[in-house]
């Protein structure tokens, strides 16, 4: 009898050890219940963004802050209205590149450009972009800029197809 006891003293103690040894060794799942949005992954239970994301889980798109209408007055550019300016940013629809968006520039005579621009430098005070080189009409247009939720500003080389060049510059401008 007493044999028997430690036989069955034995399997209890082996099967503790064994279920010990398995649980220990199970890696629990880190990530299991955190949600990461806009292309966000998770990696030790922490979400790593995209470039042009923010927040815990990734849910705050930088240029969503930045997709506003600007209203101000340029004095120095030659050739095109000088008050009542606009710049509207639009957000645009690209899920895979979230640095991505649209420009468009209006003065008071009719004057509407449309222009590729691409965020970078992304802060909680606002970002740097670069306009895409964009045709519209007989002339080309590059430059850069900033913006962020209240103001924007761009600075544009515009040249013409006889080669003459003219800089733009857009600044002070404030949402509306």
């Amino acid at each position: 009898m007493a044999s028997m006891k430690h036989i069955v003293l034995s399997i209890v103690a082996t099967l503790g050890i064994f279920c010990a040894v398995l649980y220990t060794s199970c890696s629990k799942d880190a990530c299991k219940g955190t949600t990461c949005f806009n292309k966000g992954t998770c990696v030790g239970g922490l979400c790593q963004c995209v470039t042009g994301i923010e927040g815990t889980n990734c849910e705050v798109v930088y240029r969503k802050r930045y997709a506003n209408t600007y209203r101000g007055n340029t004095p120095n550019n030659v050739g095109h209205a000088k008050f009542n300016n606009t710049l509207t940013f639009q957000e645009g629809t690209d899920t895979t590149d979230f640095n991505k968006m649209t420009l468009v520039w209006f003065d008071t005579s009719g004057y509407a450009v449309t222009m590729p621009i691409t965020l970078r430098d992304h802060s909680a005070a606002g970002s740097n972009f670069t306009v895409t080189e964009t045709t519209y009409g007989n002339k080309k247009y590059i430059g850069n800029g900033t913006v962020n939720a209240n103001t924007a500003s761009l600075h544009l080389t515009e040249t013409d197809v006889s080669g003459g060049v003219v800089y733009l510059t857009f600044s002070d401008f404030y949402k509306q």
